[in-house]
């Protein structure tokens, strides 16, 4: 277990889209010695691009956030800046989300009730990029270890796997209530562009209505229900 007395200065991105959140942490994290938070973010999309400038060593994600998701953000943030690791926030925690959440490539799962300590906790262990679970996490986790990765849910699985992280974008997008022509500005995309993915996308999962693809969108934790 990490202890203050080991951890180096941090520094630290947070995107939650409740400002209300993102003070109180903001607050905790500056009572530690050495650590800042260097940029905040009230999107997905935003907190990539500023874990991409910034190059923070945690970036700490809300899981549901708009325009992109908890799970997207640290899909490209990893990707993009291998060094961050990735803690999410959630308000709820199942089976199929903690496991979604690292499989990610985050290496902490929180809820938002946890105690102050624990996050504190979290955040030391990240900084010395090592996972940190929590004895709920842990308990997923190795079960899902001992049953050869054979115990996830459900009917999301299959089809999660057959849209590319552009066309989940444009789920959440869509899902959220966006027309065409703002998902192709969200994205700067031509509107046939998106019209392109958005027909795509309803003919890979054998769609025929919106409310299908809303369904979809919650069913793999790509909206909050």
């Amino acid at each position: 277990m990490a202890t203050p007395e080991s951890t180096p200065p941090l520094r630290i991105l947070l995107a939650d889209d409740h400002q209300i959140v993102r003070d109180g942490v903001r607050r905790l994290i500056e009572t530690q010695a050495g650590w800042s938070v260097v940029g905040e973010a009230s999107d997905g999309r935003e907190a990539v691009a500023l874990a991409a400038k910034l190059r923070p060593d945690i970036a700490v994600l809300d899981l549901w956030m708009p325009e992109l998701n908890g799970l997207e953000a640290t899909r490209q943030i990893r990707r993009d800046s291998p060094m961050t690791e990735v803690l999410i926030f959630s308000g709820a925690q199942t089976e199929e989300m903690v496991l979604s959440v690292y499989e990610a490539g985050a290496r902490s799962c929180l809820l938002k009730t946890e105690p102050k300590d624990r996050l504190l906790e979290a955040l030391r262990t990240l900084s010395l990029h090592k996972p940190y679970f929590t004895p709920e996490v842990a308990e997923i986790v190795f079960a899902r270890f001992l049953s050869g990765g054979k115990s996830a849910p459900v009917e999301a699985t299959p089809d999660r796997g057959r849209l590319t992280a552009r066309e989940r974008e444009i789920v959440q997008l869509l899902a959220e209530g966006k027309s065409n022509k703002e998902v192709a500005n969200t994205l700067k995309i031509s509107v046939k562009t998106a019209e392109a993915h958005r027909a795509a996308i309803m003919r890979k999962l054998g769609f025929e209505t919106f409310s299908d693809l809303v369904r979809y969108a919650i069913r793999n934790q790509i909206i909050q229900p």
